[in-house]
């Protein structure tokens, strides 16, 4: 499925059980899903474009939200072991709508990420969060990560 983000070469294995592709942050093989494309596609992209460093990103990340258990599909962390941006992905097929940006602010409100991304491989959006004057304001490309990190 083409995306619009870099191509890039993966480890695909071919099983009974289905395809799986391999996660370089989990470091094993997962289940070769539409939106599993898309996340690995997403990582590659930030680590090897935006300078992310993938020993500070972490996928399927566990968090209770409500006393129910969730799971945030990218966190990347700061330098100092933070949370620094979350990352909701979905199949290429599936319209970014505003259900996709309040499940992902509900999960903010567990981690209080600084940044906000939510991808389906096609369009990306980025924001930034205001604690402060809390308000949020999109940004027009995904900055690197040292400048996420100013």
């Amino acid at each position: 499925m083409h995306l619009n983000l870099p191509a890039c070469q993966f480890q695909i294995m071919r099983s009974a059980d289905g395809d799986k592709i391999f996660d370089r942050l989990r470091k094993k093989f997962v289940a070769l899903t539409p939106e599993e494309w898309v996340r690995q596609n997403f990582v590659n992209y930030l680590v090897e474009y935006k300078g992310f460093p993938a020993s500070l990103m972490a996928n399927e990340v566990a968090i209770t939200l409500n006393n129910t258990r969730r799971r945030c599909d990218t966190v990347v962390y700061s330098k100092m072991a933070e949370p620094l941006v979350i990352i909701e992905y979905k199949a290429s097929s599936v319209e970014i709508t505003q259900q996709v940006f309040d499940q992902i602010v509900r999960y903010n409100m567990v981690l209080r990420a600084q940044y906000l991304i939510v991808s389906n491989g096609l369009n990306h959006y980025c924001c930034s969060i205001d604690y402060d004057n809390n308000s949020y304001k999109f940004i027009k490309d995904i900055p690197n990560y040292d400048a996420l990190m100013e």
